[in-house]
């Protein structure tokens, strides 16, 4: 006996489709499995935060292998001095934090005495305005010795904890620098597959690298004109305030104010009016000059953000992961734009929305305006 015939197909059915979930769905369900991630990254952000840095510290130092490999050094010289080098920077960071966190504190104990004179003749000054009790009281601690030594004193808290969690930043690095000598391999193991993958990844290296060197070079030019020029003008800790310049400068849009307002409160103290003043006109011709004028137009070049996306970056990150989110803000927004926008080819409108113009450069034109 011969197998049986198949059944003929019934004329006219086709095979059901399959059943998708709306756009509104699945956007909701996006939205809340980013929540959860976002509420895991702040309850581990002790874990995620050195990690990150770490991450940012490698990706700096990385290119450094490229020529010691093609000079005959073996693989692992070169993981070696990869190395080095980000715990030489790691290192230098650390200290740089600390000595302007201890000079800050001799500064605040020093001038103590005219920071309460100075605050009891600027509250005067303000009741002169019948501003009411409250915001004299506000004023008072916030120009306290107190107040600015408990300032000095969560800079210390940051520093220490920065300096505590070295030890697993180091580890961090070691594992990072000899994973990366491997990951340039994984076209010729995957192929083509692999090539899109890692196009994203090396497009999203080059762009933090780019950032932060642009930001270092520019910092280091803020630094050392504030610091001249508070040197110029008798204001005390100049060197102190030249380094809370460089460093704030990695801060995206406020950075500015953060470096400006110890320096001036200090300057206040020991001059008065008069000498804040001028500490305020010299920040803002030499940082908004450099700062807000040209310093931006690198950056959109280095990074391709939105000014809002950046300034939302540094408030949002700095609420999940603490203080270190406001320096790693960029590179953490560019990865997630990496992760989740880059690889979807229906997100190239978003990805313009959140300033990155090159879509249209390298994909089909945008579509023009409605009118």
């Amino acid at each position: 006996m011969g197998n049986p015939a198949p059944e003929p197909e019934s004329p006219g059915l086709a095979p059901a489709p399959r059943a998708s979930l709306p756009s509104s769905v699945t956007l909701l369900l996006g939205l809340a499995a980013g929540v959860v991630v976002l509420a895991g990254l702040a309850f581990a952000s002790e874990l995620f935060g050195p990690l990150a840095l770490a991450a940012v510290i490698v990706i700096i130092c990385h290119p450094l292998r490229g020529p010691l490999e093609r000079w005959g050094w073996p693989r692992w010289a070169a993981t070696t001095a990869v190395i080095a080098v980000a715990w030489a920077v790691l290192l230098a960071m650390a200290l740089l934090l600390a000595f302007a966190g201890i000079e800050f504190s001799k500064l605040v104990v020093a001038y103590a005495e005219k920071l309460y004179s100075t605050t009891d003749e600027v509250i005067a000054w303000l009741a002169t305005f019948g501003l009411d009790q409250q915001a004299s009281s506000a004023l008072s601690s916030i120009m306290t010795p107190s107040a600015l030594l408990g300032f000095a004193t969560s800079i210390g808290s940051s520093t220490l904890s920065v300096i505590t969690a070295l030890f697993f930043i180091f580890a961090y690095v070691i594992f990072m620098s000899a994973d990366a000598s491997r990951y340039r391999r994984a076209t010729t193991q995957f192929g083509s597959s692999a090539r899109p993958a890692m196009a994203r990844f090396a497009h999203f290296n080059d762009s933090v690298r780019r950032y932060y060197v642009v930001n270092a070079v520019f910092g280091l030019v803020v630094a050392v004109v504030d610091g001249l020029a508070l040197w110029a003008m008798g204001v005390p800790g100049a060197l102190v305030w030249a380094i809370l310049a460089f460093v704030t400068n990695f801060v995206p849009n406020i950075g500015f104010v953060l470096g400006l307002v110890p320096p001036a409160l200090l300057a206040l103290v020991v001059g008065g009016w008069p000498l804040m003043l001028g500490v305020i006109a010299v920040y803002c011709v030499a940082n908004v000059v450099l700062q807000v004028l040209i310093q931006p137009k690198f950056v959109s070049d280095a990074v391709n953000l939105s000014l809002t996306l950046s300034f939302f970056s540094v408030l949002f990150w700095t609420f999940v992961i603490g203080p270190l989110g406001a320096i790693l803000s960029i590179p953490l927004t560019l990865l997630v734009r990496a992760l989740v926008l880059e690889r979807d080819p229906n997100a190239r409108w978003i990805r313009w929305l959140s300033g990155d113009t090159s879509v249209s450069e390298r994909g089909a034109p945008l579509p023009p305006p409605s009118t």
